[in-house]
């Protein structure tokens, strides 16, 4: 293919139909190049940002300013790997799992939004907002709808999963969401419970164990210890403007 081929080619994929109404005209125009790269950069900058409201990733801190030393127990080698996406070519679970406040919805929205960038379909969700949504259908058909719209993205990210106790038909849907995606497709689980203590997460659910078996049969998991960052950070804010308060009356 000729370089005029591939621009014309470029200019098709574009759908500008104007200029390819009148190509023998601005074919050899030295502008055409330039213009082409700037409309495809400007389409895929929108497409990222249309994508990523569909994500509903929010916003949050990037990894390059995230505080490593921070917790007292974090495998940074493995987060890197995680950033590299590799585990979504064999449709591997990730977790997540730590106290509140040391980065694991940080990380997770961090591999989410590469995984944007790479051209990858991700959803971003907390178990309370998942669960919530699934129980409000009241047919078959809707549920059915749903459960698909959940299961069809390549990345489905949970987030806070242990934060609330939920009752047995939220674990009936959770359970059939992630056998949906069993093999097929990656899920992210961000939890503050070890999995022994899943069984509080979904008291007197008969499928807890199946529902764990299907997330970790194939899951790299990721455990991260310390305090709260959060609780660091107010700590040190309170403790600024106490200093500001005592010079100002100075």
């Amino acid at each position: 293919m000729t370089e005029a081929d591939t621009q014309r080619a470029r200019a098709a994929a574009l759908n500008l139909h104007g200029l390819l109404a009148h190509w023998s005209e601005i074919a050899a125009e030295p502008w055409l190049t330039p213009l082409l790269g700037w409309e495809e950069q400007e389409r895929a900058r929108r497409g990222l940002e249309r994508r990523a409201r569909s994500a509903h990733i929010g916003r949050f801190k990037p990894l390059a300013d995230f505080d490593w030393s921070w917790p007292k127990r974090c495998d940074r080698v493995a987060v890197d790997a995680l950033m590299t996406l590799e585990f979504l070519t064999d449709a591997t679970n990730v977790v997540l799992v730590g106290p509140n406040g040391v980065g694991k919805t940080t990380i997770g929205q961090n591999i989410a939004h590469q995984a944007l960038i790479e051209g990858h379909s991700v959803l971003f969700t907390s178990a309370g907002q998942l669960l919530g949504d699934l129980c409000a259908l009241d047919s078959d058909s809707a549920l059915r709808r749903r459960l698909r719209h959940y299961a069809r993205p390549q990345l489905l990210v949970i987030d806070e999963v242990g934060y609330l106790s939920y009752s047995n038909r939220h674990a009936d849907l959770m359970f059939e969401l992630i056998s949906r995606r069993y093999q097929n497709k990656s899920t992210l689980i961000t939890t503050n419970r070890p999995f022994a203590e899943w069984r509080e997460v979904f008291p007197n659910a008969a499928c807890v164990v199946s529902l764990v078996d299907r997330l970790l049969h194939h899951a790299e998991i990721v455990s991260i210890e310390g305090d709260s960052y959060r609780f660091k950070e107010a700590r040190e804010r309170t403790e600024q403007r106490a200093r500001q308060r005592r010079g100002g009356k100075a």
